[in-house]
């Protein structure tokens, strides 16, 4: 495992962020939502500790969907990459997606939720990860 800092970005650059604590726990979504969100079979993604995670240029640029249920969806409007989601009613709750950072952050996803869900077309693979059907009880 890596330590932080952390730092990530979007694509174009417009947006630039850092988490100064350790990170949390990753895992796979596999919704409806994130499929159609991201183009693929699921979205892999790492909480991070509250208060960590800064954006550091491009604030301005960050625009987010937010659903009528769950998290909001943050991404650059500039250049469309998908960058975190956190709790509307709690900004400080997030997950951050893995390929938003500049590095390898060290955490591998360790399961895998909404699979009743999962794309047809791309079974999930037997990794060994624990598997929920909805979302992974807290």
């Amino acid at each position: 495992m890596t330590s932080p800092p952390f730092t990530g970005g979007c694509l174009c650059g417009a947006v630039r962020f850092t988490i100064d604590q350790p990170l949390g726990v990753g895992s796979y979504c596999h919704c409806t939502r994130c499929q159609r969100r991201t183009g693929t079979a699921a979205s892999a993604q790492v909480r991070v500790a509250p208060g960590s995670f800064h954006i550091v240029e491009g604030a301005d640029a960050v625009r987010a969907y937010r659903p009528p249920t769950g998290f909001e969806k943050a991404f650059c409007g500039a250049c469309g990459s998908h960058l975190f989601s956190r709790r509307p009613d709690d900004e400080t709750v997030m997950a951050v997606r893995l390929g938003a950072f500049d590095h390898d952050p060290g955490v591998r996803p360790s399961y895998r939720q909404y699979v009743d869900y999962a794309a047809a077309w791309e079974p999930i693979p037997d990794d060994g990860l624990e598997r929920f059907g909805e979302s992974r009880p807290a």
